[in-house]
């Protein structure tokens, strides 16, 4: 593990997956609104890419949220630093590269899934919640629509997605009245440009894409981080448990062909 840190602001956030896509749309979001944010990535040149971008309202942790020991470090790290976590954001996650056939599909390949996004998302909780009660903080973790409808050969991160909803609401229960845990389902979202510099491009879309969402267009990081500076804000003071859809209204669509 590794540690870039730079000066800080209150209060506290902290994000999984930061470097890249939502999780970078949401980290910038929260520091336009006040807050310090440690970034917690394991892919480094995203983590000194976003550090470089963001200045002195971010420090930039390198590791894994599937290892324990690193995620308690992390939260040890944070711990001595600033002594606080006001928000966290479980965005980490993968999805399996070959999308086999659940036939084909390697146990490995649902553990490293499954590890990643639902494991790791407990594991952020679990080693967070110390500091979150102290200033009655919020979690918000970050699942999918995948949680509620499939497309072929996505079993182990459909699996890992509907557990984070789960997951959420036995939190809420669990961690009130000190800590509010909310969840986020996003749709389709176009994260292309919101990517390293090496993987970076404008997004490939077109009208078809846009026009199929009843709102007319495809989603970006800046509608999951808007959602997200909502929760946590005063104004989402009274909602727990709860899972947001996020998606355009792809989910109410009824579509035949």
């Amino acid at each position: 593990m590794t540690l870039r840190e730079q000066n800080t602001l209150q209060p506290i956030a902290v994000v999984t997956g930061g470097g890249q896509g939502i999780g970078k749309g949401i980290a910038t979001r929260l520091v336009s609104d006040g807050m310090h944010v440690v970034i917690f990535d394991n892919d480094l040149e995203a983590i000194d890419e976003i550090g470089t971008e963001i200045g002195s309202a971010a420090t930039s942790v390198a590791g894994d949220v599937a290892r324990e020991s690193e995620v308690a470090d992390l939260m040890r790290i944070v711990s001595s630093r600033f002594g606080r976590i006001d928000v966290l954001v479980n965005n980490a996650g993968i999805a399996s590269p070959s999308a086999p056939a659940v036939e084909t599909l390697t146990l490995d390949e649902w553990n490293r899934v499954i590890a990643t996004n639902l494991t790791g998302t407990f594991l952020c909780c679990k080693h967070a919640v110390p500091l979150l009660r102290k200033v009655r903080g919020t979690i918000i973790n970050i699942a999918s629509t995948r949680a509620m409808q499939s497309q072929a050969n996505t079993e182990a991160y459909s699996a890992s997605k509907g557990g984070i909803v789960a997951l959420t609401h036995a939190l809420a229960v669990s961690l009130g009245p000190e800590v509010r845990v909310n969840c986020i389902s996003p749709g389709w979202i176009a994260v292309d440009a919101w990517q390293k510099s090496s993987r970076r491009a404008e997004p490939q879309l077109t009208s078809q894409d846009h026009t199929q969402h009843p709102v007319g267009r495809v989603g970006t990081p800046e509608d999951i981080a808007a959602m997200a500076a909502f929760l946590v804000s005063p104004g989402g003071a009274f909602i727990t448990g709860q899972n947001f859809i996020v998606d355009g209204g792809m989910t109410r669509k009824m579509i035949y062909v």
